[in-house]
């Protein structure tokens, strides 16, 4: 058993691997089983956050097409039906089993689109909907389900527009900084009519537990009010054009959506006040400038650094890219903050990114679902959407 899951593990950190968190963990070196129920992850540097990581929803050890969760599925129709596994260490099997039998212990699981689900909530054919984003949250304005029954994570992590290229205008960090000081985020966030969302101007999100690294750093154009950094961008897009070099259009992906066309539609004019046109297109399409939505899966501080530089869907800085592999082998706490800062420092004078808005993550939640609750990780276990009573 053992080394069948530490096999999963090894498979999911491949150079192969498409697996979402497949970057996030540099510091392990070997994961190998020790004896049938022990496993061995040896790591390179210490890495505190290591154990939220593998405690991760995307990190559930799953092979053979079935994994070795606390439920177990039963496939209905178009429904999955999901019921508890009895309790291997329960003193009395048979009690275990009738309670794992027991109907209302189980959860009807049915993948449908947003305005479906919350039509079935509406209508009293379902106690919860979960997977909400920005881009389905005007489904939720429209269905007029009472504000109480919303469920807001707070969540840390990146939100915003990565240059995908830096050609033409986007060749320069000054034209890519005007971009970022065009953006009016608290009017953009108004838009959708949602008190928890809050705009975010740095490049590394604020740490769900205080103390886990140092500060982000905020820009100094921040302070300025929205009219002033729209006229200190108009200058750079009047120097480049003085130039006589045009600006193409700006090819923006974004989800097809109403969130999506309410972000580009705020996003464009702003770009358009300042002189540089835009056209959305698919997420899929090839871009200028590609949407990121990713929430933080542990606090380690060079999280974000390590996402916005040279991967698959960003620019690559070779100056901090190096600070930032400095900074993650690093094992002194102290010199690994300087690195971080100094990284950050970089980047954002190079400005690969610009950051919109803290991740948005919604659920609703009927009064049954007493166990759905707001957390900084955005998880919300199914096993757990009842909670047991006191």
């Amino acid at each position: 058993m053992a080394e069948d899951v530490a096999a999963i593990l090894r498979s999911y950190r491949a150079p192969a691997s498409r697996h979402m968190l497949k970057s996030d963990f540099p510091e392990i070196e070997t994961v190998k089983a020790m004896t049938d129920t022990v496993i061995e992850i040896r790591l390179s540097v210490p890495q505190p956050g290591l154990l939220e990581l593998l405690a991760q929803p995307s990190m559930a050890i799953v092979g053979k097409y079935r994994g070795w969760g606390p439920m177990r599925a039963k496939r209905i129709g178009r429904a999955m039906l999901l019921s508890p596994v009895p309790d291997p260490l329960a003193e009395d099997q048979a009690a275990a089993e009738a309670a794992a039998n027991d109907p209302a212990a189980s959860i009807e699981l049915l993948g449908v689109t947003a305005p479906r689900a919350l039509a079935r909530f509406k209508n009293g054919y379902a106690d919860g909907v979960i997977g909400g984003r920005f881009s389905t949250l005007p489904y939720f304005a429209a269905s007029n389900i009472g504000r109480s029954r919303l469920v807001v994570d707070p969540v840390p992590g990146l939100f915003g527009l990565a240059f995908v290229r830096a050609e033409g205008f986007l060749a320069t960090d000054t034209n890519r900084e005007a971009l970022n000081r065009a953006i009016r985020r608290d009017r953009l966030i108004q838009a959708f009519g949602l008190v928890e969302w809050q705009p975010q101007v740095t490049l590394r999100p604020a740490l769900y537990t205080r103390g886990a690294g140092p500060a982000p750093l905020i820009p100094a154009w921040s302070d300025y009010d929205d009219a002033s950094r729209q006229v200190q961008a108009r200058r750079a897009v009047e120097a480049w054009r003085s130039g006589g070099r045009d600006i193409e259009p700006l090819r923006i992906a974004v989800p097809d959506s109403p969130g999506g066309r309410i972000l580009f539609a705020y996003v464009a004019a702003d770009f358009e006040a300042i002189g540089v046109p835009s056209r959305r297109v698919g997420m899929s399409a090839a871009a200028d400038l590609r949407l990121i939505d990713e929430a933080m899966p542990n606090d380690d501080p060079i999280w974000a650094l390590r996402r916005l530089s040279c991967r698959r869907d960003t620019l690559c800085n070779r100056e901090a890219q190096d600070l930032i592999d400095l900074a993650t082998v690093n094992i002194d706490a102290g010199q690994r903050a300087v690195q971080v800062t100094e990284a950050e420092t970089v980047l954002a004078r190079y400005s690969p990114f610009i950051p919109l808005a803290t991740p948005l993550r919604w659920s609703v939640a009927s009064q049954r679902l007493t166990g759905l609750r707001a957390n900084a990780r955005t998880q919300h276990p199914l096993n757990r959407m009842i909670a047991a009573p006191n």
